[in-house]
């Protein structure tokens, strides 16, 4: 019998979550869209998936900080009939540091690729799926999703529209044979806390999740239509005391979490 769901599209596909996810989805014998700006790592990931999988796998090198990105990628797969049953919204980053310090340009393009992209993809590839009757999100969110972030300020605030975003939008399309899932992982062992200077912040000292480990719990809460999953009872304990602490607390716990250890 075919798989009703056969093609995936993930982006920020070249390293950490991203690619562990593709390679899960991959073995499980769905052809494969991969989507990221390094052309030569997605070119080996490629090789390796269609070796051992036997998967076909297209490359489409974009750079989703450019407000173009987006529409062109969409354009790109129009125009090799690929149309894509799951979406997965991974790429995303982050700028650390005080806000008054922090670079704007780069805030900007990090609220480009968390936000805006996240939204134009599901915007432009939600139609088809709806049309077609069935179809999955996967959006990538995280722990800072649900509390405010000191040093981390408009990370997590992107964080929170996505989970926000996520949880209306899977409403919205409940008995439409869509279904959107938000995958909240905490600290997790990737290039992400290398590139944005945080591996002597007390978060990135204490318990650090897998990428692969991360990229199951996504990949079965997403086969299993639900809603959100947060990675690690630690962090489901952490995200369920949230509920009953003020909101300034909450904001100095995670200043506290997110500061760099003394002499680190």
């Amino acid at each position: 019998m075919q798989r009703p769901m056969q093609i995936c599209l993930v982006t920020g596909a070249s390293s950490g979550i991203g690619h562990e996810l593709a390679k899960l989805f991959a073995r499980d014998g769905f052809d494969m869209v991969l989507v990221a700006r390094d052309a030569a790592r997605l070119a080996v990931i490629a090789d390796q998936l269609n070796h051992e999988t036997g998967v076909t796998v297209t490359v489409l090198v974009k750079d989703l900080s450019d407000a173009d990105a987006p529409d062109e990628l969409v354009r790109a797969l129009h125009d090799r009939g690929i149309e894509p049953d799951v979406l997965v919204n991974n790429a995303g980053f982050d700028v650390y540091g005080l806000f008054r310090d922090t670079d704007a340009t780069q805030e900007s393009q990090m609220m480009q690729v968390n936000i805006v992209s996240l939204t134009r993809l599901t915007k432009l590839l939600l139609p088809g799926m709806l049309e077609r009757g069935h179809g999955r999100i996967l959006n990538l969110g995280s722990t800072g999703s649900f509390a405010p972030g000191p040093f981390n300020a408009v990370y997590c605030a992107s964080k929170a529209y996505v989970l926000s975003f996520s949880e209306a939008l899977a409403q919205e399309l409940r008995g439409s044979g869509v279904t959107v899932t938000t995958l909240c992982p905490g600290a997790t062992k990737t290039q992400f806390a290398q590139r944005t200077g945080m591996t002597d912040t007390r978060l990135f000292q204490g318990r650090v999740s897998d990428a692969a480990q991360v990229a199951r719990a996504g990949y079965r809460a997403l086969m299993q239509g639900r809603t959100r999953v947060i990675v690690g009872l630690a962090n489901r304990l952490m995200i369920f005391s949230l509920r009953f602490a003020p909101r300034d607390r909450v904001a100095r716990i995670s200043r506290l979490l997110l500061s760099r250890i003394p002499g680190g």
